[in-house]
């Protein structure tokens, strides 16, 4: 620090007299070693507790967690969901709202009870299947905790939502009673999805498709009434034995035929062949033939609607094999001539549209054969295939129908097919008596408040009223639940939320009290969990008598309907928040409907996940969406556009890269990301990322070392006292906040971190930052022109820190404690007020105008240092001549113009036309304080080092300065 005139002798180092910058800011941050003691101090402190304290009557701002699956490590995608998450969270309670962050996590379903499994075998009792299961999940959460508190996750740590709460398990159970009560609930036998892997049904959105190798066949079923056919296509006899001919790339459903369905406006030909006459669809006779290698003749056409309900003998099971079997003809729309034969083999355990044809045209559900069991296994008393599992079955099946002379012909194909989201195995539709969520009309049971709409259309309607990021996900969910069947909602599984039910044992209907019993289960749930209702004896809740007629379901929840249903028994739920009242709607602030998040947040497979089974969940019980507005983001790539995998090992570990760079890093890079796409990772793009948080925090550090010594209180020099380029830095970085602001507002991330880089790189370090050098090192301590920068500095890092907090949280938090040395955390702040400049936009406008000049300029000094005739720029003096608006802007910046460019004199004078610039080397000796070379350098004989300008602000009044 400068001294007084005593203390000066023209043999000491002037360096000693400079305001030169002091922090204990390190460069470095050494985020991998020092996260840890941050995250340890705010549960010490109990942060999140502090920041709900002081938001506590604020606006509300709620964004529901989509649970993470209880099981494994966290790999990168939860970590970008995660700290997408986090920094809304953070951006809304800076924002001046009480931002309310519970972590949850979906505890029940198949992949914690297929580990059980794998560990213990399959011959595991209910009870041990539930008890091991809780605890397997109870250990997994306290895993992915650790991890998700390691990015610096704030949330209630303390309080999570877990679905296997007992709480929320009951109230689950009565979210199931109320969807019941507004009748959307029935119970059918229809085929649905089925995983063998699973050895349960699967939801719509529990489905994913992939390539699958199959064999095509075109099977002939003999026709069993030959004169009918005849006579349908007005002939009087037939010359050959008949064939209806099918084709199917599902070999292992011609067991399970029942029926053939043609579409009745379609034309259908006899054709004559060396195979006998053959049923084709008439747009398909000569692929059809070809594909035989077959010469034919047409004997007749006809509409199909002249062919109905004549018979064809099975061909496996016909009437010469012993087995009784024919497939009647019926009409349906679905069979076309688009491929294939016209003919479509109806299979109706295996097939919506068969199963729906053979019940309109009589069949009752005992008529259904359905020999496929749950592990895919042919039941032993088919004939023929009995105990095979049916895909290994398929080219027994096909070899058996050549060997019958029934096989027309097959080739391999691959194709999509329907595969198990989980197991990625391919899966069937089999036929089996569930639980449904209807989507259209119908009468459900036990209803007693009809809801005045149709599921499809509350949920539909609900859609138009939600807000979506990006916008085009609209369009997605729309279309899904536009087309969608009915939800099928129980599952054949030990470890989930149970259907408390009891069905009659002659007529399969529920028990009269069914509504009273499922308030009954959810009390002995809530007290117990779901282990409660498996082991209480049908006697203890029904009666004894009753005990004898009614058998007590063993199914179970679609692990969709527990995470589906938390906008019941969370946002709903007691532990919101402590004031908030049990049961009843919940005063959510600005929220009028009591169920309502602002936000829910997920991948963009959630459209057919939780997004979807939460807007039925909820449109079923209340009629409206549980959420207002839709975030979606996309899956972690690699720099080629894999999606990370194991399998790959393209995967970038978030354990690993926060031991190895810092969780700090990882938060950047997922800011950085366009989430609306896929996001791209690895060493590389982390590398850069690495470079682009050293420039961001090298310009705290300056900014921070400048303002050590400042005081708000004691030092701040009024805004409209500031120098004009203070001025212009604070109206820049109110333009910065503003801009942010808006982005952070709609939930885009990527422009905030592009902006804040821009902005440090540009407008504070090769601009302004530039510039103020001079007149923080060399004017006096405590001078006005000094002052003034440190108050537009002080500005810039109260802005800069709360705006960088919800993505750089450790970094804002660390430069905070000594910014704010008594403050408990950063994320109590709410975002800095900045100075109001009233001519803002002619001032930006203004220096908008001088940093073009003084690139030019600048770009000049570079050719002539290039040259060699000037080392650095204040070795320079520069002429400028300048007409116009640019003369009147470049001289209202005085002999404070040579501070803006850097160099040692400037001076403008009145040109015509465009801007030239003379630049020529100092012929001046060089102050050894200020390095600026200036005629007055040893003028004062006491100090023959220094020019007039350091020599007045060591000892004098100090320089005047106006403009910078």
């Amino acid at each position: 620090m400068p001294g007084t005139h005593a203390l000066i002798s023209p043999f000491m180092d002037y360096k000693d007299t400079l305001n030169l910058p002091d922090t204990a800011f390190p460069m470095r941050g050494d985020l991998a070693r020092r996260e840890p003691a941050w995250i340890a101090e705010w549960e010490a402190k109990r942060v999140y507790q502090a920041i709900r304290e002081i938001g506590r009557g604020r606006p509300r701002f709620v964004l529901h967690d989509g649970p993470p699956y209880a099981n494994g490590q966290i790999h990168m995608g939860h970590a970008v969901n995660k700290i997408l998450k986090d920094i809304i969270v953070k951006s809304r309670q800076l924002g001046g709202m009480d931002a309310v962050y519970v972590p949850g996590w979906d505890c029940h379903g198949l992949p914690i009870e297929n580990q059980i499994e794998k560990t213990h075998g399959r011959n595991l009792g209910r009870d041990e299947v539930q008890a091991k299961s809780r605890a397997y999940a109870t250990e997994q959460i306290a895993l992915q905790m650790k991890d998700f508190k390691r990015l610096g996750v704030l949330a209630d740590w303390d309080r999570p939502y877990l679905t296997m709460n007992p709480r929320n398990e009951a109230d689950e159970i009565r979210a199931l009673k109320r969807i019941m009560q507004r009748g959307f609930v029935y119970r059918g036998l229809k085929p649905v999805y089925w995983c063998f892997d699973c050895r349960s049904s699967l939801a719509e959105f529990e489905i994913e498709y992939a390539d699958k190798k199959s064999q095509t066949l075109d099977v002939a079923f003999e026709c069993a009434e030959p004169e009918k056919l005849a006579a349908a296509f007005g002939l009087a006899s037939l010359p050959q034995p008949a064939y209806a001919v099918i084709w199917t790339t599902t070999a292992w459903t011609i067991p399970a035929n029942q029926a053939l369905n043609l579409n009745p406006e379609l034309n259908y030909a006899l054709v004559q062949t060396e195979r006998g006459v053959l049923l084709l669809a008439e747009a398909l006779v000569e692929k059809a033939l070809a594909r035989y290698q077959l010469e034919g003749t047409v004997l007749a056409t006809v509409a199909g609607a002249a062919l109905d309900r004549i018979t064809f003998k099975h061909p496996l099971y016909d009437v010469d094999a012993g087995y009784q079997r024919v497939s009647p003809i019926f009409l349906a729309d679905y069979a076309t001539a688009d491929d294939g034969t016209g003919i479509v083999h109806s299979a109706p355990a295996y097939g919506v549209d068969d199963f729906q044809s053979c019940m309109s045209n009589g069949f009752s559900h005992d008529d259904i054969l359905n020999p496929v069991q749950t592990n895919g296994v042919y039941a032993d008393t088919l004939p023929l295939f009995g105990g095979q599992f049916i895909f290994k079955a398929a080219p027994v099946v096909i070899d058996t129908l050549r060997d019958a002379g029934r096989l027309l012909a097959t080739e391999t194909i691959t194709h999509s097919y329907p595969h198990c989201w989980r197991h990625k195995s391919p899966v069937i539709y089999r036929a089996a008596a569930q639980w449904f969520v209807r989507m259209d009309e119908g009468e459900g049971v036990f209803t007693s408040d009809k809801a005045p709409r149709t599921l499809r259309e509350m949920a539909l309607d609900a859609i138009e009223q939600t807000s979506f990021y990006p916008k085009n996900g609209k369009a997605r969910l729309h279309d899904m639940i536009a087309n969608r069947p009915d939800w099928c909602i129980s599952r054949q599984r030990s470890w989930g939320v149970p259907l408390p039910f009891f069905l009659h044992n002659a007529t399969g209907e529920l028990h009269p009290r069914t509504m009273e019993i499922m308030e009954q289960a959810a009390l002995l749930v809530e007290e117990g969990g779901i282990e409660a209702w498996s082991k209480a004896t049908p006697e203890s809740l029904i009666g004894a008598e009753d005990a004898q007629q009614y058998t007590k379901s063993n199914d179970i929840l679609d692990v969709w309907f527990d995470s589906g249903t938390t906008h019941f028994h969370v946002l709903r739920g007691s532990h919101l928040d402590d004031e908030l009242a049990e049961g009843g709607e919940r005063d959510l602030g600005h929220h009028t409907h009591g169920i309502e998040a602002d936000l829910y947040l997920e991948g963009h497979d959630q459209h057919r996940g939780w997004f979807h089974s939460s807007l039925l969940t909820a449109c079923a019980m209340y009629g409206r969406a549980p959420y207002r507005s839709l975030l979606t983001h996309g899956f972690t790539v690699d720099s080629q556009g894999r999606k990370m995998s194991k399998s790959l090992g393209n995967g970038v570990d978030p354990q690993k890269t926060s031991e190895k760079l810092g969780a700090e890093i990882i938060r950047l890079w997922v800011a950085a990301s366009d989430y609306s796409g896929d996001i791209a990772g690895d060493d590389k793009i982390l590398a850069r990322v690495v470079d682009a948080y050293r420039r961001i925090r090298n310009t705290l550090r300056f900014l921070l070392a400048n303002t050590s010594d400042f005081d708000p209180a004691v030092h701040a020099v009024p805004a409209d006292q500031l120098l004009e380029i203070d001025r212009w830095a604070l109206a820049r970085l109110a333009q910065f906040q503003a801009e942010t602001l808006a982005h952070y507002d709609v939930y885009e991330f990527h422009p905030v971190i592009a902006k804040l880089q821009v902005f440090c790189s540009e407008d504070l370090g090769a601009f302004y930052l530039d510039i103020l050098k001079d007149r923080l090192y060399t004017t006096g301590a405590d001078s006005v022109s000094r002052r003034s920068a440190q108050t537009a500095l002080w500005h810039v890092v109260q802005t800069m820190l709360k705006l960088i907090a919800p993505v750089l949280s450790f970094t804002a938090e660390e430069a905070w404690a000594l910014v704010k040395p008594d403050a408990l955390t950063i994320f109590t702040e709410q975002y800095h007020q900045v100075p109001v400049e009233a001519d803002a936009t002619a001032l930006l406008d203004k220096w908008a105008r001088v940093r073009t000049l003084r690139a030019e300029v600048t770009r000049q000094l570079e050719d002539v240092r290039t040259q060699g005739s000037i080392g650095a720029s204040l070795q320079a003096e520069v002429d400028i001549h300048a007409s116009g608006d640019d003369l009147a802007v470049l001289q209202s910046l005085g002999d404070d113009l040579r501070f803006v460019l850097i160099v040692s004199r400037a001076t403008v004078h009145a040109g015509e036309g465009e801007l030239r610039v003379a630049i020529a080397p100092s012929a001046h000796a060089k102050c050894e304080r200020c390095w600026h070379y200036r005629a007055d350098v040893g003028a004062d004989s006491k100090y023959l080092g220094l020019c007039g300008r350091c020599v007045s602000n060591l000892f004098g009044a100090g320089e005047p300065r106006s403009a910078a």
